[in-house]
This record gives structure tokens, C-alpha cells and sequence, in this order.
């Protein structure tokens, strides 16, 4: 997988969406409502793609402990045509779009990546790319409207922020369950190795409506530091909040241009152990939903960040709330030293800025519990996005898109994967004996663009400018593995009542506000009880008939 998507990974809180009014579950199908709804996932085993290995006999270099996938350390050496023939026939442009965080790369006129690669496909891809921090914005705009691109990525958490989803789902978007359910899927081969889970996601209206788009490893969330920055100071990564917190406090010194932390908040709530199921979901002992406001454990998370900004050991500019670029000020700046990110942001930003500063050492920091006994790791293994057909298109069209989206999914060791990954060589990459390392133009043109409107079965790597990567995240991600929180609502697909929807960005600014200083900790009772007016027990009995329509 690339850089881009695990920066696309960097922004995940993953979102569940899903049907049916009236009776709220699984099979029931009636019109959506402003209440929610929920689908039980199991019913539809007839809807998916029959799943096939493809037989590629590249075989990867570390093993991952499931659900975390397997890395590959170098780059195949013989790479192979995946697909022969071009998947365009029509000559007709697609249309399609796609988030980006940093520039918008050059359109179809001034790219020669995207010129490269429509050129393989036999077809024109034009992409408009938008910022992906208010691509939820552009979303709701855009099916408001009802005027949407042929294809459309939409990534797993902004449905949440999108009212009534399913109804324009349903609307807007091409059924595409007869022509990859079953063997039908055969036609496609790159799709039909996709993990059964991840078409599971895929099922609106119980119908299969989209492409899904894997995710390659299940943590929302990593704490990374500059360990080059650690060790000039004679530090070690810290393995406790304790250790974390007595350090934050010797790196911290504003005449030198250095703070600790970024926003680490979400961090600061899985050290001690506040759920993350559907938002912030658990089960009591008596299987009543509870929502993590409502507990004494996230009470003291708010408790231990609202004095690190007291302490002033986050970033002035962070606390300001100026649009800072985090990632810049964490490694290229050096000036913030401990950050919280997606996994993905580790692989891209220590490919870019090791260019500039060749000891830059990014390194995550082990999970750890601030309350004794084991760690707890949010868990976000649904997929990443999903590509959408625009309603329409025409059997034939709708087939010519799914031989795109399969082009854009070839894996590892194929001449498309590395087209679509790393360019044209001698433009985009240069060929290394470990394997092709990107240009500055590659670094400008290449946003993943194809990758987020298809997807592939997940794999880590190779990464030959950061050849160390693979083994450091693997390393990472199958200790961390371990500690992953169990979903009590696996395999429910689930819609939020519209009222809990609206009111879950004021209530996290009102949590902010606490944070902050600006709102006293007194004020957290009367923001919880506005929260629970405010959808969030219209949420709880959502979470509750939903376990018990399932017989749980």
C-alpha cells in the first residue's frame, strides 16, 4: 500500500452506515428514517463476491498477525502483466473524485502521471480532487444536489456526517450486485481477492452498491516521536504515561522552538482505556450501551489533557487553532516531538523529510495502559472508503468502470501496481537495486488518485526509500495487535438517528472548550446531560434493539 493511503488511514475514525426505518433491523428494508437504522451483515452472504487468491506466487517477506496484513521489506525483482488488454474500450472520460490532504496535484491537462496511466487504461480518468479535511462538506453538497461524478470515493467516516445516507445510496448509485456477486465477481480477478469482510460493508438496502476499499491494518491511531530528536537528548521511547508525561515536560522549551504534543487527545483516551466501538460504544455488565462521555475512564483522560495544555506542552500553534500543519512542525520543524497520527502518516512523511534531514528517525510509541493491566487499541478494520457508480451508467458502461476500478487494484510485483504507485521511470521514479524510489515530480503528481477509486487486497509495502518501514511497522503493529477492543456490534452495519449525527461535532467542541481552559471541568455533567437530549439516548436505544434483533 502507499504512502497516500495511509495518509488517507492518518484521518480515520471509522464510521459505520446503514437502512431501514420503522423496526429497526437487519432484512426489514422500509424507508430510512431521521431515527437511524441497522443492517445485520450476516444476511447477505448471497450478495458477495465469491472470494479468490490470486495466483501471482509473490509471497511477502514478514508475516502479520491477523487482522494486521503482510509486508513486503524489498520490491519484486520480475514484476508481472496482471491484467492484458486495455479495461477502456469506450474512449469515453470518466469523471471521478477523490479526497487529497496537502496540494491538489496538477488535472489531467498538466499531469504526464495521470497522461501515463489513462494511457494503460485505454481511457481517460479526470479526477477533481478536494480537500479531504472537509470532504464530508463537499459530500453533502454534492448528493444534496444529486449531482455526482461516475465514480465517487467516499471515505468510511464521513458517512456518518452525511443525514439519511442509504436513501441516497440507493438514489444516486448503480446496484452493482449482479455483476460481482458469486463467480460473477470472475470478470474482475483483482476484486475477487478482496476479503469477504470488506464487501460485507459494502451492502446498502440489501444490495451490494459499491467497490470497498480495504483497509491494510486495523489501528485508527499511533503516538509517534521524533526518536533522532529523543536521542540527542538522551531519551528513550517511553513505555508508560508516566514516563511520557515526565518527558513531554524535559522536551518542552518554547525559546528553543519545542513542545511535546500535538492534539494527542484520542491518544490520551485509549491509554486509559475509553471505548471506541461505534464511535465510543460499550456494553456494561448488564448490556446496557454506554457512551464513552459517561465514563469515569474518559473522564480522566479529559482530566490528564486539559492539563497538558495547562502545562503548555502543546504547540502554541496548535493551541491557537491556526490551520498549523502539524505534520510539518512534528518532522521537518522538529518542534513538536511527540504526534498523533493515522499509521499511515508514518511511512510518507519519513520518505519525504528524510530527503532534507537524513537522520530523521520516525518511530511510534508502544501503547501502554494508564490504568494498569493490559493496553486497549481501538480497533478500525472496516474499510477505508467505497467507490460509487453514478445510477445509469448502462450495463456495458458499468462493466468498462469495473475493468478501471480492477486495473487500479492490481497488486504488488505487477507492471500496473507500479504505474500506479510510483509513475513513469525516469519521470516519477528512479530504479534502485532496492526497488524504485519517487522524484520531486512524483511527490507533486501522485496523490493516489487511482487508489481511491478502486482498492486492493491489503498488503504493507515494499518501501525502498525507507527500507527499515515494513520490519518497524510490523513490529509495532503485531505487539499492538493483541490489545485490539472487541466490537460488541460486529457485523451491524449502523445508521445514527440524524439528531445524535448533529450533535456530535458541538458536543466534541464543548469537550474541546474544557480541554482548552476555556469551559471549567465542572461544566462536563451539563454537557453530558445536553449530549444525551440531544440523540445520544435516541443512539442508545438504537445500539441496544440492534443486539437484540441480532439474538445477542
Amino acid at each position: 500500500m502507499t504512502a497516500s493511503r495511509r495518509t488517507f488511514l492518518g484521518l480515520l475514525g471509522l464510521s459505520a452506515a446503514a437502512t431501514a426505518g420503522g423496526p429497526l433491523l437487519a432484512g426489514c428494508s422500509e424507508k430510512p428514517t431521521a431515527s437511524g437504522g441497522a443492517e445485520n451483515l450476516d444476511k447477505f452472504a448471497n450478495l458477495l463476491p465469491a472470494r479468490k487468491e490470486l495466483a501471482l506466487n509473490i509471497s511477502p517477506d514478514i508475516a502479520g498477525t491477523p487482522p494486521v496484513p503482510s509486508g513486503y521489506t524489498k520490491y519484486p525483482s520480475t514484476l508481472i502483466d496482471a491484467i492484458t488488454g486495455k479495461p477502456g474500450t469506450s474512449g469515453k472520460e470518466i469523471t471521478a473524485m477523490t479526497p487529497v490532504w496537502g496540494p491538489a496535484p496538477p488535472g489531467i491537462g498538466q499531469s504526464a502521471y495521470l497522461q501515463a496511466v489513462n494511457a494503460e487504461l485505454g481511457v481517460p480518468v479526470n479526477f477533481t480532487t478536494q480537500d479531504g479535511n472537509t470532504y464530508a462538506d463537499k459530500l453533502n453538497a454534492m448528493l444534496g444536489a444529486r449531482d455526482v461524478p461516475e465514480l465517487l470515493c467516499v471515505p468510511g467516516w464521513e458517512i456518518a456526517k452525511i443525514p439519511r445516507f442509504s436513501e441516497a445510496v440507493k438514489a444516486l448509485f448503480e446496484d452493482l450486485t449482479d455483476h460481482l456477486k458469486g463467480d460473477a465477481v470472475n470478470a474482475y480477478p483483482m476484486l475477487a481477492s478482496y476479503p469477504t469482510a470488506s464487501w460485507r460493508h459494502a451492502v446498502w438496502n440489501e444490495r451490494l452498491m459499491a467497490v470497498p476499499n480495504p483497509s491494510d491494518g486495523p489501528f485508527p491511531w499511533a503516538l509517534f516521536t521524533r526518536k533522532d530528536l529523543l536521542e540527542a537528548r538522551g531519551l528513550a521511547i517511553p513505555k508508560s504515561l508516566d514516563e511520557l508525561l515526565t518527558m513531554a515536560k524535559q522536551v518542552t522549551d518554547p525559546a528553543k522552538n519545542a513542545w511535546a504534543f500535538d492534539d494527542v487527545f484520542p491518544m490520551i483516551q485509549i491509554y486509559h482505556k475509553v471505548p471506541g466501538s461505534k464511535f465510543g460504544w460499550r456494553l456494561k455488565a448488564d448490556k446496557t450501551p454506554e457512551f464513552k462521555y459517561e465514563t469515569p475512564e474518559y473522564r480522566q483522560a479529559l482530566e490528564v489533557m486539559a492539563k497538558i495544555y495547562k502545562d503548555g506542552l502543546v504547540h502554541p500553534d496548535i493551541v491557537a487553532s491556526k490551520g498549523a500543519d502539524a505534520g510539518l512542525l512534528f518532522a521537518q520543524a522538529g518542534s513538536i516531538v511527540f504526534k498523533q497520527a493515522g499509521v499511515g502518516f508514518w511511512q510518507g512523511a519519513q520518505a519525504e523529510h528524510q530527503k532534507v534531514n537524513p537522520k530523521l528517525n520516525i518511530q511510534p510509541v508502544p501503547v501502554f495502559s494508564a490504568t494498569g493491566g493490559d493496553p486497549l487499541m481501538w480497533r478500525a478494520d472496516e474499510p477505508i472508503s467505497f467507490t460509487f457508480i453514478k445510477k445509469g451508467a448502462g450495463k456495458e458502461r458499468v462493466e468498462e468502470l469495473l475493468r478501471v476500478i480492477n486495473w487500479c487494484s492490481a497488486p504488488v510485483g505487477s507492471q500496473e501496481a507500479l504505474l500506479r504507485e510510483y509513475g513513469v521511470e525516469g519521470k516519477h521514479h528512479t530504479m534502485t537495486p532496492n526497488g524504485p524510489v519517487k522524484t520531486d515530480l512524483a511527490f507533486k503528481e501522485i496523490a493516489n488518485q487511482y487508489f481511491f477509486i478502486s482498492g486492493r487486497n491489503p498488503t504493507i509495502g515494499p518501501f525502498p526509500d525507507t527500507p527499515n518501514y515494513v520490519r518497524d511497522l510490523l513490529g509495532w503493529s503485531n505487539e499492538t495487535v493483541k490489545y485490539l477492543e472487541a466490537d460488541p456490534w460486529e457485523g451491524l452495519k449502523v445508521e445514527m438517528p440524524d439528531k445524535f449525527k448533529a450533535f456530535a461535532v458541538p458536543a466534541e467542541e464543548k469537550f474541546t472548550d474544557v480541554l482548552r481552559g476555556r469551559r471549567p471541568m465542572s461544566d462536563v455533567d451539563s454537557i453530558v446531560a445536553e449530549w444525551k437530549a440531544n440523540g445520544g439516548e435516541e443512539a442508545r436505544d438504537l445500539l441496544a434493539k440492534a443486539l437484540s434483533e441480532a439474538g445477542r
